[in-house]
């Protein structure tokens, strides 16, 4: 069963969002929070596997409670509901260590889908967007000519994988791109998290375009 808590400033939407993820035999809210601070109170109490926060929320807002949730429990995926794909808040979440972010105008099954898609460690992250957002808020390094010093540790490969996943590729477009097989690049990709200290892809993609890995229109 995988537990979750739904943070929303709207009651309405707490509650439908309570509603439509209860409907799922796998899945349970094991409580509700009205602002960023008291869903950091909710999960160092209830420890749930899935936050579903909204970014903006009065007091402590989504990003700066995402900060604190991942500094005090790694375990728990965030995944932060925003109104507008190009909400310049989305990149902050996930420089903070969410796993990724959802419009709310999602259909309830694609909803559903995300929580499990976390779960597993995996980011929910729609290309298109997450790349006009880089666009535009990303601070990174000149252009260089080798890999960037923050990229030291990995070898040619993993930083061939970690530019394609920067891209916004799934392990099949790596493998088939980079001739390999799927399990080979989920190796790769469970090497760079370690060796850069990555909660999950999210990360990846951050990484990959704040060490100048990727530039804006690449891909």
């Amino acid at each position: 069963m995988i537990s979750v808590v739904v943070a929303d400033d709207q009651t309405l939407v707490r509650h439908g969002l309570h509603l439509i993820l209860d409907s799922e035999d796998d899945l349970l809210v094991v409580g509700e929070a009205a602002d960023g601070q008291e869903a950091v109170d909710l999960v160092e109490r209830l420890a749930p596997d899935v936050v579903l926060m909204d970014i903006r929320m009065p007091g402590l807002d989504g990003v700066a409670a995402c900060r604190r949730l991942v500094t005090a429990r790694a375990s728990t995926r965030v995944l932060m509901l925003t109104t507008f794909g190009g909400d310049e808040y989305v990149y902050a979440a996930l420089r903070a260590g969410a796993s990724g972010f959802l419009l709310k105008t999602a259909p309830p099954e694609q909803l559903v889908a995300a929580i499990r898609t976390v779960v597993r460690g995996e980011a929910l992250l729609d290309p298109q967007v997450l790349r006009r957002l880089i666009e535009g808020y990303v601070a990174q390094p000149p252009l260089g000519s080798g890999p960037p010093r923050a990229l030291a540790a990995l070898t040619e490969r993993e930083i061939e994988v970690l530019r394609e996943v920067g891209r916004g590729a799934a392990n099949a477009e790596i493998a088939r791109s980079l001739h390999l097989s799927e399990a080979t690049v989920k190796t790769y990709v469970g090497r760079i998290l370690a060796k850069l200290g990555l909660r999950d892809r999210a990360q990846m993609v951050v990484a990959a375009y704040e060490s100048g890995l990727i530039r804006p229109g690449q891909g």
